[in-house]
C-alpha cells in the first residue's frame, strides 16, 4: 500500500463508541468476588460505555466452561437487556482443525442472553490460510445476525494472529461482521484497516485494542480496551471531550496513556494485576488478587499506580 497520511484520516468532533473489557475480580480465598464484578459491569454502563466480558482481561482463556457460563448469565441479568459484548471462547491446541460447530455454541449461547458475540481466535481459526479463515467466518456468519471479528498480538495470547490485508479485505464483505477488534499493539495496520475501512464499507467498526496508542480514536478508530477497565469514567469523560472539541481531551488522554504504558509493559498480560491493583486504590475491588495462573506485578508498583491514580483525580467527573 502507498505510504500513509495519518492526518487525512482525524476525525474532530466525533462521538465514540467504547467498549470496556470487565477485569474479573477475586476475593483473598482465589474465588471470584462477584459483588466487586457486579458492581464494576454496573459502573461501566453508568459512565457510558459498553461493558464486553469474557475477553483476555476476564480470563477467559484461564477459567472453565462452567465459569464463563456463569459469568454470562449474571452479566445478563444485571444489565437487564442493556447492550452487551461477550467472547465466544474455543480452547484448542496448535494443530487442530477450526471448530466450527464449538464456535456456534458459544455464539449461540451469547446471543441468546442479548450479547454480542466477539469472535476470540484459536489456533483451529488463525493457523489457516488466509481464504480458509474468511471461509471460516463466513460459516460463523450464517447462524449469527452480527458479530465482531477479532486481531489478537501474540504478545498477549499465543494462538493470535494479526491478518494480512488481503484476509482484512475479505472480512469487510461479510455483512454480519459488524466491526473487529484490532490489537497489533502497531498505528501502521491499524491505519491500513481504516482506509480500507473509509473506501470499501463505511459502517464496519475499527475498535482500537492498542493500549499503547489509545488516542487512536482521533483517526476514526472506536476502542475495545483492557486499559479502560482502570477507569472507565476518565474515558467516558475523554470521549466526551473529544466530540465537543474540548482541548482538555489531549491532556486527559496523556495521563490515561501513561497508565496504559505502565501497566502493559512487558509482559503484557500483566496488565490484569495492575488493573486490580489500581481498582483497589481507588476502593472500587476489595482486594488486588488475580487469577493464579496469571502474570504478577511486584509490589512496587503501587506507588507508582497511585502517583498514576493521585495525578488523574483532577479530571474526575
Amino acid at each position: 500500500m502507498s505510504p500513509i497520511d495519518p492526518n487525512s484520516l482525524i476525525q474532530r468532533y466525533r462521538k465514540v463508541t467504547g467498549i470496556s473489557a470487565i477485569l474479573l475480580p477475586f476475593t483473598e480465598t482465589d474465588e471470584i468476588d462477584w459483588k466487586s464484578f457486579d458492581q464494576h459491569v454496573e459502573r461501566t454502563v453508568e459512565a457510558g460505555l459498553i461493558p464486553a466480558v469474557n475477553m483476555d482481561t476476564g480470563y477467559v482463556n484461564l477459567i472453565d466452561q462452567p465459569m464463563r457460563d456463569q459469568v454470562l448469565q449474571r452479566t445478563s441479568e444485571i444489565l437487564g437487556g442493556t447492550q452487551f459484548v461477550a467472547g465466544a471462547f474455543v480452547a484448542d491446541h496448535d494443530g487442530v482443525p477450526f471448530q466450527r460447530d464449538a464456535y456456534l455454541k458459544q455464539m449461540m449461547a451469547i446471543q441468546k442472553r442479548g450479547g454480542i458475540p466477539i469472535v476470540f481466535q484459536s489456533y483451529g481459526l488463525t493457523r489457516q490460510p488466509g481464504p480458509e479463515i474468511i471461509s471460516s467466518y463466513q460459516q460463523l456468519a450464517e447462524a449469527s445476525d452480527r458479530f465482531l471479528g477479532f486481531e489478537l498480538t501474540t504478545d498477549l495470547a499465543p494462538f493470535g494472529a494479526i491478518y494480512d490485508i488481503e484476509t482484512f479485505t475479505g472480512l469487510l464483505s461479510i455483512r454480519q461482521c459488524i466491526g473487529l477488534k484490532h490489537s497489533s499493539f502497531h498505528r501502521d495496520p491499524e491505519w491500513q484497516r481504516l482506509l480500507l475501512r473509509n473506501r470499501l464499507r463505511p459502517d464496519f467498526v475499527v475498535y482500537t485494542g492498542n493500549d499503547f496508542a489509545i488516542d487512536m480514536i482521533m483517526y476514526g478508530s472506536d476502542y475495545l480496551l483492557g486499559l479502560s477497565t482502570f477507569a472507565p469514567d476518565l474515558f467516558a469523560l475523554r470521549d466526551k471531550y473529544w466530540a465537543s472539541g474540548d482541548s482538555r481531551f489531549y491532556e486527559l488522554n496523556d495521563q490515561l496513556q501513561y497508565l496504559g504504558n505502565f501497566a502493559f509493559r512487558s509482559p503484557s498480560p500483566g496488565y490484569k494485576h495492575s488493573a486490580a491493583q489500581f481498582l483497589k486504590l481507588r476502593g472500587w475491588i476489595g482486594t488486588e488478587r488475580t487469577h493464579v495462573k496469571s502474570v504478577h506485578r511486584p509490589e512496587s508498583d503501587l506507588e507508582i499506580l497511585r502517583e498514576i491514580g493521585e495525578r488523574l483525580k483532577v479530571f474526575s467527573p
